[in-house]
Protein backbone atom coordinates (compact mmCIF):
# COMPACT_ATOMS: atom_id res chain seq x y z
CA UNK A 1 0.00 0.00 0.00
CA UNK A 2 2.78 2.57 0.81
CA UNK A 3 4.56 1.58 -2.62
CA UNK A 4 0.85 2.76 -4.54
CA UNK A 5 1.01 5.63 -2.07
CA UNK A 6 4.59 6.91 -3.05
CA UNK A 7 3.92 5.91 -6.75
CA UNK A 8 0.55 8.40 -6.77
CA UNK A 9 2.22 11.05 -5.32
CA UNK A 10 4.94 10.83 -7.43
CA UNK A 11 2.87 10.69 -10.49
CA UNK A 12 0.75 13.89 -9.73
CA UNK A 13 4.48 15.61 -8.46
CA UNK A 14 6.06 15.35 -11.98
CA UNK A 15 2.62 16.77 -13.33
CA UNK A 16 2.62 20.22 -11.71
CA UNK A 17 4.23 22.84 -13.34
CA UNK A 18 6.75 24.75 -11.25
CA UNK A 19 4.45 27.93 -12.52
CA UNK A 20 1.35 27.00 -11.35
CA UNK A 21 2.33 26.85 -7.69
CA UNK A 22 4.40 30.27 -8.01
CA UNK A 23 7.70 28.98 -8.63
CA UNK A 24 10.28 29.76 -11.16
CA UNK A 25 11.31 27.11 -13.74
CA UNK A 26 14.66 27.52 -13.16
CA UNK A 27 16.45 26.59 -16.60
CA UNK A 28 16.81 23.48 -17.29
CA UNK A 29 15.03 20.19 -15.41
CA UNK A 30 16.18 16.80 -15.45
CA UNK A 31 12.53 15.71 -14.28
CA UNK A 32 9.15 17.30 -15.19
CA UNK A 33 6.99 18.58 -12.73
CA UNK A 34 8.26 19.31 -9.23
CA UNK A 35 11.34 18.53 -8.13
CA UNK A 36 10.94 16.55 -4.76
CA UNK A 37 13.15 19.71 -2.87
CA UNK A 38 10.02 21.95 -3.89
CA UNK A 39 7.17 19.96 -2.95
CA UNK A 40 9.06 19.03 0.25
CA UNK A 41 9.31 22.70 0.89
CA UNK A 42 5.86 23.56 -0.22
CA UNK A 43 4.34 21.16 2.52
CA UNK A 44 7.27 22.13 5.14
CA UNK A 45 8.39 18.90 5.67
CA UNK A 46 12.39 17.21 4.61
CA UNK A 47 13.60 16.00 1.26
CA UNK A 48 14.29 12.85 2.98
CA UNK A 49 11.20 12.59 4.60
CA UNK A 50 9.29 12.88 1.03
CA UNK A 51 12.02 10.89 -0.37
CA UNK A 52 11.22 7.85 2.14
CA UNK A 53 7.43 8.21 1.30
CA UNK A 54 7.50 7.67 -2.42
CA UNK A 55 10.17 5.02 -2.14
CA UNK A 56 7.58 3.48 -0.14
CA UNK A 57 9.53 3.31 3.24
CA UNK A 58 8.11 3.10 6.79
CA UNK A 59 7.19 6.61 7.46
CA UNK A 60 3.58 7.74 8.38
CA UNK A 61 1.66 10.90 6.99
CA UNK A 62 -0.97 12.95 8.98
CA UNK A 63 -4.19 13.45 7.84
CA UNK A 64 -3.19 17.63 7.93
CA UNK A 65 -0.24 16.77 5.97
CA UNK A 66 -1.80 15.10 2.92
CA UNK A 67 -4.58 17.94 2.85
CA UNK A 68 -1.64 20.09 2.02
CA UNK A 69 -0.07 17.89 -0.29
CA UNK A 70 -3.81 17.47 -2.00
CA UNK A 71 -3.77 21.04 -2.24
CA UNK A 72 0.20 21.57 -3.77
CA UNK A 73 -0.77 18.93 -6.29
CA UNK A 74 -4.36 20.35 -7.45
CA UNK A 75 -5.79 16.85 -6.58
CA UNK A 76 -9.07 16.72 -8.34
CA UNK A 77 -12.04 14.96 -5.46
CA UNK A 78 -11.85 12.21 -6.81
CA UNK A 79 -7.91 12.28 -6.32
CA UNK A 80 -7.68 13.47 -3.23
CA UNK A 81 -10.00 10.26 -1.81
CA UNK A 82 -8.24 8.35 -3.30
CA UNK A 83 -4.93 9.77 -2.06
CA UNK A 84 -6.65 9.17 1.59
CA UNK A 85 -7.36 6.04 0.72
CA UNK A 86 -3.94 4.81 0.16
CA UNK A 87 -2.77 6.58 2.93
CA UNK A 88 -5.57 5.08 5.01
CA UNK A 89 -5.90 8.59 6.81
CA UNK A 90 -9.47 9.96 7.71
CA UNK A 91 -9.20 13.71 5.19
CA UNK A 92 -9.90 16.65 7.83
CA UNK A 93 -11.94 18.05 5.32
CA UNK A 94 -13.75 15.09 3.94
CA UNK A 95 -16.31 14.65 6.54
CA UNK A 96 -17.38 18.15 7.43
CA UNK A 97 -17.88 19.07 3.42
CA UNK A 98 -21.58 20.45 4.06
CA UNK A 99 -21.58 22.62 1.11
CA UNK A 100 -22.58 19.33 -1.13
CA UNK A 101 -26.05 19.21 -1.77
CA UNK A 102 -26.31 16.94 -4.42
CA UNK A 103 -27.94 14.32 -2.71
CA UNK A 104 -32.31 14.71 -2.80
CA UNK A 105 -32.29 13.50 0.75
CA UNK A 106 -36.23 13.75 0.77
CA UNK A 107 -36.58 11.95 -3.27
CA UNK A 108 -34.16 8.99 -1.87
CA UNK A 109 -36.00 8.12 1.08
CA UNK A 110 -39.62 8.88 -0.30
CA UNK A 111 -38.95 6.46 -3.09
CA UNK A 112 -38.36 2.98 -0.59
CA UNK A 113 -41.13 1.12 -0.33
CA UNK A 114 -40.67 0.97 3.50
CA UNK A 115 -39.61 2.89 6.50
CA UNK A 116 -36.28 5.09 5.85
CA UNK A 117 -34.56 7.96 6.94
CA UNK A 118 -31.44 9.62 6.88
CA UNK A 119 -29.14 10.55 10.03
CA UNK A 120 -25.86 12.72 10.57
CA UNK A 121 -23.06 12.41 12.15
CA UNK A 122 -25.30 13.05 15.28
CA UNK A 123 -27.85 10.88 14.49
CA UNK A 124 -30.40 13.51 13.61
CA UNK A 125 -32.99 12.36 11.01
CA UNK A 126 -32.69 14.76 8.20
CA UNK A 127 -35.06 13.25 5.98
CA UNK A 128 -37.29 10.41 6.58
CA UNK A 129 -40.68 9.30 4.68
CA UNK A 130 -44.05 8.20 5.92
CA UNK A 131 -43.46 4.46 6.47
CA UNK A 132 -40.57 5.55 8.85
CA UNK A 133 -42.93 8.55 10.96
CA UNK A 134 -46.12 5.99 10.89
CA UNK A 135 -43.56 3.00 12.87
CA UNK A 136 -41.70 5.37 14.76
CA UNK A 137 -44.25 7.00 16.97
CA UNK A 138 -43.01 10.12 19.46
CA UNK A 139 -39.58 10.32 17.37
CA UNK A 140 -40.13 11.35 13.71
CA UNK A 141 -43.93 12.16 13.49
CA UNK A 142 -43.86 14.48 17.12
CA UNK A 143 -40.42 16.23 16.95
CA UNK A 144 -40.54 16.79 12.98
CA UNK A 145 -42.14 20.01 13.93
CA UNK A 146 -39.84 20.90 16.41
CA UNK A 147 -37.06 23.69 16.46
CA UNK A 148 -34.40 21.14 16.92
CA UNK A 149 -34.25 18.16 14.66
CA UNK A 150 -35.49 14.46 15.52
CA UNK A 151 -32.57 12.67 17.39
CA UNK A 152 -32.52 8.96 17.51
CA UNK A 153 -30.16 8.35 20.69
CA UNK A 154 -32.61 11.16 22.48
CA UNK A 155 -35.57 8.98 21.76
CA UNK A 156 -33.94 5.80 22.41
CA UNK A 157 -33.00 6.97 25.95
CA UNK A 158 -35.08 10.07 26.96
CA UNK A 159 -38.91 8.83 25.33
CA UNK A 160 -40.45 6.67 27.07
CA UNK A 161 -42.21 5.14 23.98
CA UNK A 162 -39.15 3.68 22.73
CA UNK A 163 -39.28 1.30 25.67
CA UNK A 164 -42.50 0.09 24.35
CA UNK A 165 -42.00 -0.08 21.00
CA UNK A 166 -38.58 -1.17 20.66
CA UNK A 167 -38.29 -5.45 21.27
CA UNK A 168 -35.22 -6.55 23.65
CA UNK A 169 -34.94 -2.71 24.31
CA UNK A 170 -32.02 -3.07 26.41
CA UNK A 171 -30.21 -5.55 24.13
CA UNK A 172 -30.65 -2.56 20.99
CA UNK A 173 -29.57 0.09 23.36
CA UNK A 174 -26.27 -1.63 24.29
CA UNK A 175 -25.77 -1.82 20.79
CA UNK A 176 -26.54 1.80 19.69
CA UNK A 177 -24.32 3.53 22.10
CA UNK A 178 -21.20 0.75 20.77
CA UNK A 179 -22.13 1.75 17.46
CA UNK A 180 -22.44 5.86 17.96
CA UNK A 181 -18.87 5.54 19.78
CA UNK A 182 -17.50 3.80 16.74
CA UNK A 183 -19.60 5.89 14.60
CA UNK A 184 -18.31 9.47 15.85
CA UNK A 185 -14.46 8.21 16.36
CA UNK A 186 -11.95 11.11 16.57
CA UNK A 187 -15.21 13.71 15.99
CA UNK A 188 -16.25 13.17 19.74
CA UNK A 189 -14.99 15.83 21.30
CA UNK A 190 -16.75 18.41 18.52
CA UNK A 191 -18.65 20.86 20.43
CA UNK A 192 -22.03 19.75 19.27
CA UNK A 193 -20.99 15.78 19.93
CA UNK A 194 -19.64 16.63 22.91
CA UNK A 195 -22.52 18.79 23.86
CA UNK A 196 -25.07 15.68 23.02
CA UNK A 197 -23.31 13.30 24.83
CA UNK A 198 -23.09 15.35 28.04
CA UNK A 199 -26.66 15.92 27.64
CA UNK A 200 -27.77 12.38 27.41
CA UNK A 201 -25.61 11.19 30.17
CA UNK A 202 -26.82 13.96 32.53
CA UNK A 203 -30.41 12.75 31.52
CA UNK A 204 -30.09 9.14 31.13
CA UNK A 205 -28.45 6.48 33.65
CA UNK A 206 -28.58 3.88 31.02
CA UNK A 207 -26.76 5.81 28.20
CA UNK A 208 -24.45 7.51 30.85
CA UNK A 209 -23.41 3.54 31.96
CA UNK A 210 -23.17 2.18 28.43
CA UNK A 211 -21.42 5.46 27.05
CA UNK A 212 -18.54 5.20 30.17
CA UNK A 213 -18.51 1.37 29.32
CA UNK A 214 -16.08 2.00 26.03
CA UNK A 215 -17.46 -0.84 24.26
CA UNK A 216 -17.11 -0.39 19.88
CA UNK A 217 -18.75 -2.16 17.54
CA UNK A 218 -19.53 -1.49 13.96
CA UNK A 219 -23.01 -0.29 12.81
CA UNK A 220 -24.64 -3.76 11.40
CA UNK A 221 -27.79 -4.65 9.67
CA UNK A 222 -30.29 -7.64 10.62
CA UNK A 223 -32.94 -8.38 12.52
CA UNK A 224 -34.98 -5.35 13.94
CA UNK A 225 -38.42 -5.69 16.02
CA UNK A 226 -41.00 -3.69 17.25
CA UNK A 227 -44.04 -4.14 19.15
CA UNK A 228 -46.92 -1.03 17.34
CA UNK A 229 -49.20 0.35 19.45
CA UNK A 230 -51.37 -0.34 16.58
CA UNK A 231 -49.88 -2.81 13.59
CA UNK A 232 -48.74 -5.07 16.51
CA UNK A 233 -45.25 -6.66 16.30
CA UNK A 234 -43.30 -5.88 13.14
CA UNK A 235 -40.28 -7.51 11.82
CA UNK A 236 -37.67 -5.54 9.74
CA UNK A 237 -34.22 -6.29 7.98
CA UNK A 238 -32.32 -3.36 8.61
CA UNK A 239 -29.45 -2.16 6.05
CA UNK A 240 -27.65 1.07 6.53
CA UNK A 241 -25.44 2.80 3.93
CA UNK A 242 -23.22 5.88 3.78
CA UNK A 243 -23.93 8.63 0.73
CA UNK A 244 -21.05 8.60 -1.49
CA UNK A 245 -20.04 12.24 -1.21
CA UNK A 246 -21.18 12.92 2.41
CA UNK A 247 -19.77 10.03 4.11
CA UNK A 248 -21.13 11.39 7.49
CA UNK A 249 -24.98 10.72 6.36
CA UNK A 250 -26.19 7.35 6.88
CA UNK A 251 -29.10 5.92 4.81
CA UNK A 252 -31.07 3.48 7.07
CA UNK A 253 -33.97 0.91 5.32
CA UNK A 254 -35.89 -1.09 7.50
CA UNK A 255 -37.35 -4.15 4.79
CA UNK A 256 -39.47 -6.18 5.60
CA UNK A 257 -38.29 -9.49 7.07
Amino acid sequence: MQNKLGEFIRAHRERITPASVGLSSGGRRRTPGLRREELAQLCDVSPTWLTWLEQGREVSASGKLLARMAEVLQLSAAERTYLFSLAERLDPQHDDDTSYAGEPLGDIVAAIDGPAYVLDRQWNALAWNEHAAALFGGWLDVEEAEPAQPNLLRFMFRNPAARGLIIDWEDRAHRLVAEFRADIGKHASDPSLAALITELSQDSEAFRTLWTSQEVVHREGGLRRFLHPRAGELSFNQITLHLAKRHDLKLVMLLPA
